[in-house]
């Protein structure tokens, strides 16, 4: 990954990958429709695609892969998309924001989704969509690794639900209401981890528990990061003036805005779960030191006046009375093991013992 102090000095608009290194093939999918009729094929370059558009349906392109400059500036140079914009599409360090120009509307958003593939179950990348006046539709992925919009190809591929039937805008509000469904997921199973990982902490309490405390700790944060903005982003598209986003799909949008913020309760709520789970983690940690000590201070309370006698007896002085006795060794053990069996009995009337 590039550093970011290596675009300082640079012309605004300039366009410099900073994202994750990989040398795969940018994949570009155009996927077209109208109520009777489907078509979808991948591409691997630009034009050949353009040339498979059909201007009376509504066309959705996606292209895998941004670290291809070159790609990202063509799309830009055919659809007259601003640079700020495509440098923007090509830096994957965006916050979720959107950006209205007069002849489309541009949303960065973040997607995370579960991997079960990969040893690192959560994975996160950017999401441009940059809806067009010309019922054009164009999203940025970062690779081609896997997103969350399999239900919407396959809705579009069997003609089900209504987006047929609807034009780009309302094929822009899908995509982001799947991103944002994708977080309930995401939450979901780190919901199931907590109940897990509490059950451990009454239990067994270790190094392993308090690692993957943090592990969720950091993954709530990065979510928490994720989706508020997207929050004002969505709320800012509602207030715009754009005439990209027609009234009737406005109200779904509206229905994407209520779901984001379910989605920060939810996160706020795990937030205050996963503090008090580390408070939980430290009291059992504490209480178990407790019973450890409480346990070596016994034995040392029992050991102690054994110990005086035994040092007492083991003086050495010639001239000692009790060593002439011939019954002494087993009166001084009678004593010793009085006193032992007279102080666990107390203990154990007191309740210091269970």
């Amino acid at each position: 990954m590039q550093n970011l102090s290596e675009k300082s000095g640079t012309p605004p608009g300039t366009l410099v990958y900073f994202g994750k290194d990989t040398k795969e093939k940018v994949s570009i999918t155009l996927i077209q429709y109208d109520e009777q009729e489907y078509f979808e094929r991948d591409f691997s370059d630009f034009d050949e695609c353009m040339n498979h558009t059909d201007n009376g349906k509504v066309k959705w392109i996606n292209v895998d892969g941004i670290h291809d400059t070159a790609i990202v500036e063509s799309i830009g140079t055919r659809f007259n998309i601003h640079p700020l914009t495509l440098e923007d599409i090509v830096n994957t360090m965006q916050r979720a924001k959107v950006e209205d120009y007069d002849n489309y509307i541009a949303c960065i958003m973040k997607m995370v989704y579960e991997n079960p593939k990969i040893k690192k179950k959560l994975v996160s990348e950017q999401l441009v969509i940059i809806l067009l006046n010309d019922n054009t539709l164009i999203s940025f992925q970062e690779a081609d690794g896997g997103d969350v919009f399999d239900q919407i190809r396959n809705r579009l591929r069997q003609g089900k639900g209504r987006i047929r039937k609807q034009k780009a805008d309302y094929l822009a509000y899908t995509l982001m209401d799947s991103v944002v469904d994708s977080y309930f997921s995401v939450l979901e199973m780190i919901g199931d981890e907590l109940e897990d990982i509490e059950d451990l902490l009454l239990k067994s309490p270790d190094n392993g528990v308090l690692r993957r405390l943090h592990q969720i700790k950091r993954e709530v944060i990065y979510l928490r990061k994720s989706v508020w903005p997207m929050r004002e982003m969505v709320n800012n598209i509602e207030r715009s003036e754009t005439r990209l986003f027609s009234e009737s799909t406005g109200i779904y949008l509206r229905d994407v805005h209520d779901h984001t913020i379910r989605v920060i309760d939810t996160i706020e709520t795990y937030r205050d779960l996963l503090a008090g789970m580390m408070d939980i983690y430290l009291s059992s940690i504490s209480n178990r030191m407790n019973q450890v000590m409480k346990t070596l201070t016994i034995i040392t309370t029992i050991f102690v006046p054994l110990t005086f006698i035994a040092g007492v007896y083991g003086m050495n002085f010639k001239h000692m009375p009790e060593l002439e006795t011939k019954a002494g060794y087993f009166v001084v053990w009678g004593i010793m093991i009085a006193i032992a069996a007279g102080l666990l009995i107390y203990f154990r009337k007191n309740k210091w013992l269970k």
